[in-house]
């Protein structure tokens, strides 16, 4: 039974090393680096970028979804404007139609009715194809936006090289509990030091779908690609956002992250959910980081380091606390080498990450160490193991009322292109008037199915 006390104490030893190396240059990459700001004489003239906004929503709560479209409206921004709100075949549509028309008289605004639920992928594509704004920043329905996002990213993507940037995610709904705030946590720690880091070397590995701005002209040349994804053989439903950023990496733009562009989300508040999201993106990491291998030799020698110290850590450390259960189990013996290091390295990183944010609550991070090893170690086990699993898991089982087929509905085309349909084909116009709103139908799904 030795061999089971060696195997942890080993193991613990080899995950330590690991991950002080790893989180050390981590901390030091994350550090903010100086971004020029764009000059007072671009800043005051016509030459701002036009961006179109995409929210796909689908069967969101009526007041979530009033508050995300409130905080895109009143965003301080100085070029052209326009959002696409595409309703994803909602169950709940009528009760979303009063949101709706809260915005029936803003020119910016185009609602787009899709006649079944086809997918948070699909339905974006669907706003990208009759959109034509220079960027495409794409906001999930339950985010709400701080008033300077869509600013703060368009400077940043002023880089041609740039196909790519995400801005900061924070919880919205951070008091509601232990869990919301241990999120919140979560996400600070993944924005301000992953993400940080990575954008060091213009590599961020996945530009989260709550608020991600996409370069037109990059994004259409990949889009074919983003739509099509498959994984042995079927078609790959999640993981749309660390998929496209893959993409944008692997056709050699550079991906980005902004802290000042700041987005509140809504996060899973039960335990139940926010496994099921754990299961999802683990899954969507798996998925694409097979795809990201190829890409770590062209990448800085430190997008090695993360890829592994995200990978064989955490392997490492599920075989030293197996070991070490084993090791109690059948010799009723502690493994206390490894409970202690685990200890110690949980107290010292979180009076690190306390430090560098300036904020005491981080000590309370201490307890994801718990969740780590007897929740999301297994979860994570579990998601290698069924990889071909495309259930998107957090979907509500609401349906479309049964209407036959259900039309495209664009309101307020003024000034974009608006859709008709002569034989189930789609076709462009513009018009600059501003009469008006007014609706235009279409019997097909043309770019969503």
């Amino acid at each position: 039974m030795d061999l089971l006390a060696t195997v942890s104490t080993v193991a613990i030893s080899c995950y330590a090393l690991l991950s002080a190396v790893y989180k050390g240059t981590q901390a030091v990459y994350a550090q903010p680096s100086t971004i020029t700001s764009m000059s007072d004489d671009l800043l005051g003239s016509d030459l701002w970028p036009s961006v179109d906004v995409i929210i796909p929503c689908y069967n969101e709560n009526p007041r979530t979804l009033a508050a995300c479209l409130a905080s895109v409206a009143t965003q301080e921004y100085a070029g052209d404007l326009h959002v696409y709100v595409v309703d994803d075949g909602s169950g709940n549509r009528d009760t979303l139609v009063p949101v709706h028309h809260a915005y029936v008289d803003d020119p910016r605004f185009t609602f787009i009715q899709l006649g079944k639920n086809v997918g948070k992928r699909k339905a974006q594509i669907a706003a990208i194809r009759i959109s034509s704004g220079d960027f495409v920043l794409s906001v999930d329905s339950d985010t709400t936006l701080e008033p300077e996002v869509v600013t703060k990213l368009t400077e940043r993507m002023r880089d041609p090289a740039i196909g790519a940037a995400m801005g900061q995610l924070v919880a919205s709904n951070r008091t509601d509990s232990w869990l919301t705030r241990l999120i919140d946590m979560e996400y600070w720690l993944a924005c301000n030091e992953e993400r940080a880091a990575q954008a060091r070397f213009g590599a961020v590995m996945c530009c989260c779908g709550p608020c991600a701005m996409y370069r037109r002209s990059s994004l259409l040349s990949l889009l074919d690609q983003y739509e099509t994804q498959l994984f042995r053989g079927k078609p790959s439903d999640f993981g749309e956002d660390r998929h496209l950023t893959i993409l944008m990496l692997k056709a050699g733009f550079r991906t980005e992250y902004v802290p000042e562009a700041v987005a509140a989300t809504v996060v899973p508040d039960s335990l139940q959910a926010y496994l099921r999201q754990q299961l999802r993106w683990a899954r969507s990491t798996f998925r694409d980081t097979l795809l990201a291998l190829r890409l770590l030799p062209s990448l800085d020698r430190y997008l090695t380091l993360d890829v592994i110290g995200q990978n064989l850590g955490p392997l490492l450390l599920a075989i030293a606390v197996l070991a070490g259960l084993a090791e109690l189990v059948l010799t009723n013996n502690a493994p206390w080498p490894t409970a202690t290091i685990i200890a110690g390295m949980t107290v010292i990183r979180c009076a690190v990450i306390a430090f560098r944010a300036h904020q005491l609550r981080f000590l309370g991070f201490a307890v994801h160490t718990f969740i780590n090893i007897f929740l999301l170690l297994p979860l994570k086990g579990y998601a290698l193991c069924t990889l071909s699993n495309s259930d998107w898991l957090s979907r509500k089982s609401v349906s479309v009322p049964p209407e036959g087929k259900k039309p495209i509905i664009i309101a307020n085309p003024i000034g974009r292109p608006t859709v008709s349909s002569v034989s189930g084909e789609s076709h462009h116009t513009t018009g600059r008037s501003r009469a008006p709103s007014r609706l235009a139908r279409s019997d097909s799904v043309h770019s969503a199915d």
